[in-house]
C-alpha cells in the first residue's frame, strides 16, 4: 500500500470545498440576469455596461465575470477599449431563460430553497428526517405541504421541475416503446412537461395528469395550454383518493420522495387499477446495486433526507417493490443521463 504522499488530497479536498462557491457564482450569475443581458445585446460587452445595464457595482460585477469566464460559462476577448464579455454556447443553451433548454428555474429552486435545507445536513444526518421546520418553521410532516408553503414556491417548484424534464423527458420515455400503451395516467405530473413530451413522442397516446388540486391549477394557468388536447387533469391525492384505470401510469420522481411503505402502499393501488396488460413506469435515478455511485445519485439521496421521507434505490429495490404489489416482466434502463426507467407490466 502506497504512503498518503502518493495520493493528492490536498487538490481533492480543495475541489470538493469549492463546489458550494462553484455553484453559487453560476446561480448568482442567472439570478442577476448576465447570461440573458448578454443574449439580448447580440454582441460582446465590457463589464462596465454589464453592471450598468443590471444595477450591479462595477468591482463586484467584474469578478463575478471574470469567475464566469474561468468556469467556462462566458468567454473573454481583450480588445483596445477592454475585456468584453460574451455567452458560451452552453450558458446560451442552458442559462438563459428564454432557451427552451433553460435550467434557470430549477437553479434558483436550489439556490433559495434546497441549498438552505442544506445547511442543516448535519441535523438530517443526526435526526434521520427532512429540515423544512429548522429552515422554515413549517411541519416537516408533510414534505409537500412544506414544499407548497406558498403560491411562489410551488410555482418556482414546478418551473424547476418542468425545465428538468426540457432535457430528461425524452431520455426516459423512449428507453422503452411505450405506443401500445394509449391511455396514460402521469401521477404527480405538475407542470406537464413530460406529459407534453410523451404526447410529442406517442402522439396515439393521451395523458392524464393526476396532482392536486392547487397543483392542476398552477399548471392549466402557467404551463399547460388547453390548446393541448392529448393532455387532461385530474385533481386528487393519489395516496387518499382512488386511482382511475389507465393502461400505463407514469410515476416520475415520485417513489424517491417516500419510505418504502409509502410506495408499497402507492404501487398497490397503481397496480388495482391499472388495465390486465398494463403497466407502470418508473423513472428515477438509480443508485449502482453496490451503492457505489453514480455520485450525482448518491447527493441526491442525501437531498431526500433533507427535504422528503424518500431515499435514492437500486434497481433490484425498485423492482423488489413493483413486485412486491404484484408487477411483473421487469425491465430496467440506464439512459446514461440524470434518470433512468425501469417498467413494469401486470
Amino acid at each position: 500500500m502506497g504512503s498518503t504522499e502518493d495520493l493528492d488530497y490536498p487538490q481533492i479536498i480543495v475541489q470538493y470545498s469549492n463546489g458550494f462557491l462553484i455553484s453559487k457564482v453560476m446561480f448568482t450569475a442567472c439570478e442577476l440576469g448576465v447570461f440573458d443581458l448578454l443574449l439580448e445585446s447580440g454582441k460582446p460587452l465590457s463589464s462596465d455596461a454589464i453592471a450598468a445595464g443590471l444595477g450591479a457595482s462595477t468591482m463586484g460585477m467584474r469578478r463575478l465575470l471574470d469567475a464566469c469566464v474561468g468556469l467556462k460559462l462566458l468567454a473573454v476577448e481583450m480588445t483596445q477599449e477592454g475585456a468584453l464579455y460574451r455567452n458560451t454556447e452552453i450558458s446560451n443553451v442552458y442559462l438563459t431563460k428564454s432557451s427552451p433548454k433553460s435550467q434557470y428555474h430549477i437553479m434558483m429552486y436550489y439556490s433559495n430553497t434546497v441549498y438552505l435545507c442544506w445547511q442543516y445536513l448535519a441535523d438530517a444526518v443526526r435526526e434521520g428526517r427532512n429540515q423544512y421546520e429548522r429552515v422554515f418553521g413549517v411541519s416537516s410532516k408533510d414534505p409537500f405541504g412544506a414544499m407548497y408553503r406558498s403560491d411562489e414556491e410551488m410555482l418556482k417548484f414546478m418551473a424547476g421541475q418542468n425545465s428538468v424534464w426540457s432535457i430528461c423527458g425524452r431520455d426516459v420515455l423512449a428507453a422503452f416503446d411505450l405506443s401500445p400503451f394509449r391511455q396514460i395516467y402521469d401521477l404527480g405530473g405538475g407542470g406537464g412537461a413530460l406529459a407534453q413530451e410523451c404526447v410529442s413522442l406517442y402522439p396515439n397516446s393521451t395523458v392524464t395528469i393526476y396532482d392536486l388540486p392547487k397543483v392542476v391549477q398552477v399548471a392549466k394557468e402557467q404551463f399547460v395550454s388547453p390548446e393541448e388536447r392529448q393532455i387532461t387533469f385530474h385533481e386528487g391525492d393519489f395516496f387518499n383518493d382512488s386511482i382511475p384505470e389507465a393502461e400505463l401510469y407514469i410515476l416520475s420522481k415520485i417513489l424517491h420522495d417516500w419510505d418504502d411503505e409509502k410506495c408499497k402502499q402507492l404501487l398497490a393501488k397503481v397496480y388495482n387499477s391499472c388495465k390486465p396488460g398494463g403497466g407502470v413506469l418508473l423513472v428515477e435515478s438509480l443508485l449502482n446495486e453496490d451503492k457505489s455511485g453514480p455520485v450525482e445519485t448518491q447527493l441526491y439521496s442525501m437531498n431526500m433526507l433533507v427535504q422528503t421521507e424518500g431515499k435514492e434505490r437500486t434497481a433490484a429495490e425498485y423492482s423488489k417493490l413493483l413486485e412486491g404489489a404484484g408487477f411483473g416482466v421487469i425491465q430496467v434502463k440506464r439512459t446514461g443521463k440524470l434518470y433512468d426507467a425501469v417498467l413494469g407490466r401486470k
